[in-house]
């Protein structure tokens, strides 16, 4: 169908995807869709716990999804700074670049547990209103459910190092 490229991400809490989704699409020149900004926007000081995200992660996609498919269909690119770590996340992406037949890139960021931590305290300074979330504790708590991407789920993965 569409030319257009679906951009999205895999990798731990801290790995860089939200750096790379930035800097993907200001070099490709496509729209940068980033969860944490809507979740902060239309739920703020909501969420403190991996069940609040995942409730309010799981009321955006909908609208979501249906926003990506209008873009792609129109022939630009999209780049989703939400995360692909999971399974059913996967599985959710897949939906939305494979009911219009658009193309897609999964980049999977995989580094190192100690470079995420270290990466997380920098941002949590930088950022002190993530202060609450952006935690040892939520990193392993995150890192539990982290599944990297798989083969067989069939899709076009770069990995970066």
């Amino acid at each position: 169908m569409g030319k257009a490229v679906l951009t999205f991400f895999c990798g731990k809490m801290g790995a860089g995807k939200s750096t790379k989704a930035r800097q993907i699409a200001r070099d490709t020149n496509a729209v940068l869709l980033a969860e944490d900004e809507w979740l902060a926007s239309l739920y703020p000081n909501q969420i403190s716990s991996v069940a609040d995200y995942i409730s309010y992660s799981n009321l955006l996609k909908p609208q979501i999804k249906q926003l990506v498919q209008s873009i792609l269909v129109a022939g630009t690119d999209v780049v989703m700074d939400f995360p692909a770590n999971t399974l059913s996340q996967r599985a959710w992406f897949k939906t939305i670049f494979s009911e219009i037949e658009a193309r897609h890139n999964l980049i999977y960021i995989d580094a190192t547990n100690a470079l995420c931590l270290e990466q997380i305290g920098k941002r949590r300074l930088a950022q002190p209103n993530r202060a609450a979330t952006d935690t040892p504790a939520m990193f392993e708590q995150m890192t539990k459910h982290f599944m990297e991407p798989a083969l067989e789920e069939g899709f076009n993965v770069t990995r970066l190092t």
